[in-house]
């Protein structure tokens, strides 16, 4: 799961960074509005952490032109503004929660918890299940009717990006943008050749599920079955 954490403070930003990847996310962090705007417009992050009192452009702001743009990415707002008001203010701006600085690490994982507890998403348990194969998510292995493997961190990540979006195309800009994140300068070909490791992977473990290129837009994960 690709988190963007919006925060001024670089010491608070480190810190919950740090805290966030212990539990196993990715983070991408920023430190202004003007920032906040663009990495939230790519469209690759299953949450937002926004704070409130950031440079260029205030976190209500960052908001507003984030959903009048179509982005729907579930956003916490983290803030010291703590009254009743600011707290409307927030939720009626689009945000799915407000979160008062100071705050336990412990809650915020509660609260990002509640909000992708979703139908069709996955939450952050160490096990599930996903068709035929079994993913052991802290241990990065997967396992299938015919055998295991364990993948690498970024095999892992495709893996996920694939499996939250079964059945969807997926363009290979959004690919390299979720997995690699929006700084990398990763070439295309790092993506076919990840591609083609996962399929191998699939296949190693006696898997159903197929990564269908998509000729001229990108992959889609499906059952042998669509196919």
């Amino acid at each position: 799961m690709r988190i963007l954490l919006v925060e001024d403070d670089r010491q608070l930003n480190e810190s919950l960074t740090f805290q966030l990847e212990k539990e196993g996310f990715t983070v991408d962090s920023c430190f202004d509005g003007e920032e906040a705007c663009y990495y939230g417009e790519q469209n690759i992050y299953d949450i937002i952490l926004l704070d409130r009192m950031i440079p260029l452009m205030e976190g209500t702001e960052v908001l507003t032109s984030l959903r009048k743009k179509g982005i729907t990415t579930p956003v916490i707002i983290l803030t010291a503004l703590g009254t009743l008001a600011d707290k409307v203010i927030g939720l009626d701006l689009g945000a799915d929660d407000y979160l008062v600085k100071p705050f336990a690490i412990e809650e915020l994982l509660a609260r990002i918890r509640c909000i992708t507890r979703r139908p069709n998403t996955l939450n952050q348990s160490d096990t599930f299940m996903v068709c035929d194969i079994v993913w052991y998510r802290n241990e990065d292995r997967i396992q299938g009717p015919s055998g295991n493997c364990t993948l690498s961190k970024r095999e892992a990540s495709l893996l996920e990006t694939f499996i939250r979006r079964k059945n969807q195309t997926l363009s290979r800009n959004f690919l390299l943008l979720k997995v690699w994140g929006p700084d990398s300068d990763v070439e295309e070909g790092n993506l076919d050749n990840y591609i083609h490791f996962l399929r191998r992977r699939l296949r190693g473990i006696g898997s159903s599920l197929q990564i269908k290129t998509i000729r001229g837009i990108g992959y889609c994960l499906v059952e042998n079955s669509y196919v």
